[in-house]
This record gives C-alpha cells, structure tokens and sequence, in this order.
C-alpha cells in the first residue's frame, strides 16, 4: 500500500492490518480541522473513503495541557454505546486498535453533514437543531442510568480529571482567587456525581447537523458521571456565541431554551430540578473558563467580550441561578446592545 501525502507507516498499517486497506492501494490522507486532542485524516482509498483518528498525549494548546492517550478506547466504547440507542447519532465504526490508540470510522461528507459551529458563526441557526442535541443527549442520559456495568466500563474518573476538571474548572479557579472556594466546589460536586454516561464534549465543534438527526463526535472525555455537566457544557457555547453574532442573539439564545427544555423532557433517573440546578449552577463556571481556562475559545477576541463574559459569569457564581431558563435571562438581559445583523436566522 503506498500513501500519498501519508502520515507514516504505522498508520497505513493499521488500514492494512484491520483489513480496510489492501497493500497494493494507494491511500491520500487529508488532515482534517478538529479539536486540540487528537489528530484526524480523511484517508481517500479506490472508490471509498474513511476517517482515522489517533490521540495525542500532548494537547495542541499553548497551556501544558498532558492527557492519557488512553481516552481513545474509551471514546471507541462510548461511540459503540451510542450506536446500540441510537444508530444515526455517531458515524458508522470501522475499527480500533486499543494499544496505538487510534480507530477508524466513516467519512461524512460536509455538504450532507454540516458541522453545526460553522453554521452558528455563519449566522444559520435553527432552534431545532438544538432542540434536537437536547434530546439526543437526554435520550443516551437515560439509556445509560442506572447501569453498573456502563460505571465500571466509564470509571474514568482520571481521564476526566485531566481533560475537564483540571483545565476547565481548576485552572479557572487558580485564575480568579476571590471565586476559587466556589468554583473548586463545583468541581468537587461534577467529578463526585455518578449517575449517567456523560459525552464530555458537546460543543457544536462535535455536533453535525445530519439529515437523520444531529451526529456527535469526539467522546474523548467519556465518564459515568454528572450529565449536568454536558447540557451546561453545550448551552456554554450557544450564550458565547450570541456575543460574536448579534445578528442571531435571539435565535442563539432561544436554541439555548430549547436545547435545555428538550434535555429536561427526557431525565427520568432522578428529579429533573435536581439536575437543572447543577447545570445551571456550573454552567457560570464553564463561561469564565471559556476565557480564563486552559482552553479559551477563539472567536472571543474582542476584549470587552471577555470582560462580559467575566462580569456575568461572576455575577451568575455569587448569586447561582436555579434553572437554565433562569441563567439565559439573565445573560440576555445583561448583553449589550445588538450590532447591525449578520447571517440568516432560521426556525
């Protein structure tokens, strides 16, 4: 098999080894844009194509950011967990090789499978496509409740430390020392709460928009733990993003409504109340490490949007929210004035 623009040999043998690949076949792999993670290819074969993604023990981030090349197995079983609830939800799984942490999977392409970040920032925003991102994770929350077997196989309490807890919550805490006794609790409260399978990285990054429904990537930092913590993760990224399109601030912030209603119409494992006070407590916290993490996210560049961001998200910790519903309104009705639009904003 001989690869064009390859990676290297261990990858092409992983094709050939897993039988996905014949050894006289040329292969063109394409990298493709991700997360700070891992590294992925388009792998282009006669008449087909594949994606292969192989985790990386260094993030690319410029924080020293380390984290278990291990997850990639336990993003491989969260994915297989997906694919027995809900089949359409996750791309279809080629093959895995445990040891060199890497798998294979099928390629979707993007003019069928948009990914839902670029049509956010593009200002195309449908309401129920968050409806729908609600429901799906509340959906594989209940699948997954209850279930001792999914606790013991996701005890992966190490793996979420380093990649959620620590860079997220931790950093953020070191970051702003008259929060830190609060935010170190909340800390304290997601990696102690095992009640679900939870995703761990719901951002719209990870999310593309199907036409069977939305399809999620990147479990990497798969654990039975809080599912507060993945509705609050990804409604995070719908209040950021109604500061850098104020064009679509209503709709950006209606799809945050919508993506919690749906999520809340589906717990059935304890109290709904119970678990909406838990997003919507942390959900402030994940704001400000959005800005003051290990992982800011790049589309906030404008400085008065950070200091927004750190102004209502302090706020919101010194005088918690008890619902989402709660939290949004007060994030509108701190936003400043809306710009001149920009993009189309869709139902």
């Amino acid at each position: 098999m001989s690869a064009a623009l390859g990676p290297g040999t261990a990858l092409t043998d992983f094709l050939i080894t897993q039988c996905l690949a014949e050894p006289g076949e040329t292969a063109r792999w394409t990298p493709l844009a991700g997360g700070v993670s891992s590294d992925l290819w388009r792998v282009d074969l006669p008449g087909r194509s594949l994606c292969v993604k192989r985790a990386l023990a260094k993030l690319k981030v410029t924080a020293d950011w380390q984290a278990p090349v291990s997850r990639n197995a336990y993003e491989w079983a969260w994915m297989r967990f997906a694919s027995r609830h809900r089949p359409d939800s996750v791309p279809g799984l080629l093959a895995h090789d445990p040891g060199a942490g890497l798998f294979a999977m099928e390629y979707l392409p993007p003019e069928r499978y948009p990914v839902w970040k670029a049509q956010l920032l593009g200002g195309e925003v449908r309401v129920t496509t968050a409806a729908a991102v609600g429901e799906l994770l509340g959906a594989l929350h209940a699948a997954s409740a209850g279930d001792t077997d999914l606790a013991a196989e996701f005890a992966t309490d190490d793996n979420f430390h380093a990649l959620r807890i620590e860079p997220y919550l931790l950093a953020t805490a070191a970051a702003h020392p008259s929060l830190a006794d609060t935010v170190r609790g909340l800390a304290d409260r997601t990696a102690t709460t095992h009640a679900a399978l939870v995703h761990g990285d719901v951002s719209p990054k990870n999310i593309l928009v199907g036409p069977s429904g939305p399809v999620l990537l990147d479990a990497e930092c798969a654990w039975y733990g809080d599912p507060a913590f993945d509705v609050a993760f990804c409604v995070n990224h719908l209040l950021l993003k109604s500061l850098v399109v104020p064009g679509c601030r209503g709709e950006l912030l209606r799809s945050a409504r919508a993506l919690a209603e749906a999520y809340a119409r589906c717990v059935d494992w304890e109290p709904r109340a119970a678990v909406e006070e838990r997003a919507a407590t942390l959900l402030p916290a994940l704001l400000l490490a959005r800005v003051d993490g290990k992982s800011p996210v790049e589309y906030l560049t404008d400085d008065r949007h950070r200091l927004f961001v750190r102004t209502a998200a302090t706020a919101l910790l010194r005088a918690p929210a008890p619902t989402m519903s709660d939290v949004v309104d007060l994030w509108e009705t701190a936003l400043p004035a809306q710009a001149e639009p920009v993009g189309t904003p869709l139902d």
